[in-house]
């Protein structure tokens, strides 16, 4: 089993290894919570909601969609950085312990393979709004909303620079 590190890369595991470091947790009484995005274009909107995350609870798993995944729930045209990229930057944030990339459009299949304590969305979301909301509480997870309101998202940003690159030429 992998141990966190400060080294970049350290904090990514496969399903596999997440499982066996959820048992482990499990016997420590740990706290485990468990949140998830694309993160295509890391903002501090991005960075609130995971502090917020990481605030309920003592470890934070961090599940994100592979490229093709994002290519299903945004279009042709994405992801802008790819998959290595955005883990690379998302292991770099000192309050996410551990990151599990996922090819479904759901994070229903680690919720149901990890188990946590708490489900977090970010405020796009409301309790009752949250996809995975019926099969988190099936399990017994707690669901929450946690970050800033939403003033930014990646497809934000997108815009605004294409708008601002097409105007100056």
């Amino acid at each position: 089993m992998k141990q966190a590190k400060d080294s970049i890369g350290s904090k990514i595991v496969t399903l596999e290894e997440a499982k066996e470091i959820r048992k482990k947790l499990n016997a420590e009484n740990k706290r485990v919570i468990f949140a998830n995005g694309i993160f295509d274009i890391l903002h501090g909107g991005h960075v609130s909601y995971l502090a917020d995350a990481k605030a309920l609870g003592d470890v934070l798993f961090l599940g994100v969609n592979s490229d093709e995944s994002e290519r299903r729930l945004k279009g042709e045209g994405r992801p802008i950085c790819k998959e290595a990229e955005r883990l690379e930057i998302l292991s770099a944030i000192r309050f996410v312990d551990w990151i599990v990339l996922f090819n479904e459009l759901t994070c229903e299949n680690l919720l149901r393979n990890l188990v946590p304590d708490v489900h977090v969305k970010g405020t796009d979301y409301t309790v009752a709004t949250i996809p995975e909301r019926e099969v988190a509480q099936s399990l017994g997870i707690e669901v929450a909303v946690c970050g800033p309101p939403k003033e930014n998202a990646s497809r934000g940003i997108i815009a605004t620079v294409a708008e601002k690159f097409c105007d100056a030429k």
